[in-house]
């Protein structure tokens, strides 16, 4: 990417006129950025959740972006075009413009051969900054890998810090593959250890993913920041309660309701989910009248290869009539499905974080998580919900007994749960963001002081 660098500049001068200089900084007192160039290559903002690869991170970044804007952080996210008839740019926010960048085919292009367009979505990028005067922006964050190439050379080339959030890693996940699944490629994992030592900032959700970026990538522990994602408290929240939203969802009043949200793919192991259902009823064949199993989402990543998989999945466990299949929703009705759950199911492979299970507890509904990555901060453990070793479904069918055995304990847990959610928001972690975002300036400054003394 650094020799790409010098190349792109050279035929740059001649196609659209020579760069603006890289921004000068004083060398004053560090200060918070006025404007972050957010780079979000494979999946837009704009994105509906759940569909595709969009998920946590869309979430992430929108409502990152627009806190940042509340404490006057202007921010531009760059995202690949998805269809010709996106308009340039976008606001989604005051203060939060969304800039499309035309890389590639519009559709058909999956995240894996998108490591070839990056070159073009680089170019796209250095476009839109060429049409700005020097220093528009101070800082570049990238998400994911992908936007780390891009954002390593833009950083370089405008003279400004770069911040890094991994999101998910590839050594972690091939460490953790569900069966059947495909293991990251050797290139992502070393694009990730290049991104990792030219990063001025890492961002990680937690202790453990800045113990993972350490040990597995070698970063310097110093230049690991830990800010943990947030919730929007206003929309995923107990609201009017979880009778009410089950009878707006046509789901019944007594029903015991096991819910599974998200892109449906082998990490995120729904399977298991309809492997304890099974294990069950089973045991327990007399609660099959009472039982309601929703799966909203939609297929993604190596789920795509079999789409239909969990259903017939669902046919041969002999549950298809307990589990009801539904496609992606937007936010305020995934808040409702959140209240009408009686518990909340992630039994993911991986999961840097899970915002998900923060979503559902803010909701006032508990949560039966897999004990990896970021799921043990997110969850409490016997107090907001269960952690269960491992994906056994025997393990999360002796927990969903519990629910069943126990009427009272959904509400009990759920409260506790909307009560753990509130040191969650997602204000918290816009302030954490913008002071990692001034540390890396003014660590910049001090470097240049070092270099003009």
């Amino acid at each position: 990417m650094s020799q790409y660098a010098s190349r792109l500049g050279a035929r740059r001068g001649r196609a659209l006129g020579p760069f603006p200089k890289p921004q000068r900084l004083r060398l004053g007192a560090p200060r918070r950025p006025r404007r972050v160039a957010m780079l979000s290559v494979h999946t837009s903002p704009l994105h509906q959740p759940g569909t595709g690869d969009a998920g946590g991170m869309n979430v992430y970044i929108v409502e990152l972006a627009k806190r940042l804007a509340d404490i006057n952080i202007e921010v531009e996210i760059f995202t690949r075009a998805t269809t010709g008839a996106l308009p340039p740019t976008v606001e989604l926010a005051p203060g939060v413009l969304v800039r499309h960048i035309d890389a590639g085919p519009y559709e058909g292009l999956a995240k894996e051969e998108l490591p070839a367009q990056l070159c073009a979505f680089t170019h796209g990028v250095m476009q839109a900054w060429a049409g700005h005067r020097p220093g528009h922006y101070d800082l570049v964050h990238s998400h994911y890998w992908l936007s780390g190439h891009v954002g390593w050379l833009a950083a370089e080339r405008w003279g400004v810090p770069l911040v890094h959030a991994m999101h998910t890693m590839a050594k972690v996940k091939n460490a953790a593959l569900a069966e059947g699944d495909t293991p990251e490629p050797a290139a992502r994992v070393i694009g990730e250890t290049q991104i990792v030592r030219a990063a001025d900032r890492l961002i990680a959700n937690t202790d453990g993913e800045a113990a993972e970026l350490v040990h597995h990538y070698d970063a310097d522990p110093g230049k690991v920041a830990v800010v943990h994602p947030g919730v929007n408290l206003d929309r995923f929240r107990p609201a009017d309660g979880r009778a009410a939203a089950r009878a707006r969802l046509g789901l019944p009043e007594d029903a015991l309701i096991p819910l599974f949200a998200g892109r449906i793919q082998p990490l995120k192991a729904p399977d298991v989910l309809l492997r304890a259902v099974a294990e069950l009823l089973d045991r327990q064949p007399s609660l099959r009248s009472r039982v309601v199993v929703p799966v909203v989402g939609g297929p993604s990543g190596s789920g795509l290869a079999k789409p239909e998989g969990l259903q017939k999945l669902a046919a041969r466990l002999g549950i298809a009539d307990v589990v009801r299949f539904r496609p992606p929703v937007g936010q305020d009705r995934l808040a409702d499905w959140y209240r009408a759950a009686s518990v909340l199911v992630m039994p993911s492979h991986s999961e840097s974080f899970g915002l998900v299970a923060i979503e559902a507890q803010a909701s006032g509904t508990p949560v039966i998580a897999a004990a990896v990555g970021g799921l043990p901060v997110a969850v409490r453990d016997g107090v907001s919900g269960f952690l269960i070793d491992g994906h056994d479904p025997a393990g999360y069918a002796e927990a969903l007994a519990r629910f069943a055995a126990d009427p009272e304990l959904t509400p009990r847990m759920g409260a506790a749960a909307a009560r753990h959610a509130q040191s969650f928001g997602w204000e918290a972690s816009a302030a954490a963001t913008a002071d990692v975002y001034t540390a890396a300036i003014g660590e910049r400054r001090r470097r240049l002081r070092s270099v003009h003394v």
